[in-house]
């Protein structure tokens, strides 16, 4: 196997449980891979880190790390009338969401953020939608 680099920014790298490790592309929707997934990203804007759909892994925990910049990771209610939860990340900090949690991520400033998760059955719903 020939060594090189990975940039971290353009693709994902996958963990297989047997212990092989693949730089792929990024997927940031269900798969079935059955590997974890680490992936890097530049964001700017609320866009970039899709603010107004809510997230969740049904199948695994989810580190989302902080590596530059600022965001807040906001948990989704358990129950109707309950407030949101905020959890806010500075740089070099990192949040780890339990599996099955919804959740949504807004910027504070442009941010290198990195997310370590099992991506199968991951899924997006729209902010207004409710459960």
């Amino acid at each position: 196997m020939k060594t090189t680099t990975v940039d971290l920014f353009a693709s994902a790298l996958h963990f297989r449980p047997d212990g092989d490790v693949r730089a792929v592309e990024r997927q940031m929707t269900s798969g079935d891979s059955g590997a974890w997934q680490i992936a890097t990203f530049h964001v700017e804007t609320d866009a970039d880190v899709h603010a107004d759909h809510w997230e969740m892994h049904p199948e695994a925990e989810e580190a989302v790390c902080c590596l530059a910049g600022g965001v807040r990771v906001h948990f989704r209610p358990d129950r109707p009338g309950d407030a949101e939860e905020m959890v806010r990340l500075k740089e070099g900090t990192a949040v780890i969401v339990p599996r099955g949690r919804w959740h949504r991520l807004e910027l504070d400033a442009p941010s290198d953020l990195m997310s370590i998760t099992l991506r199968n059955g991951t899924r997006l719903e729209k902010r207004t939608a409710t459960p």
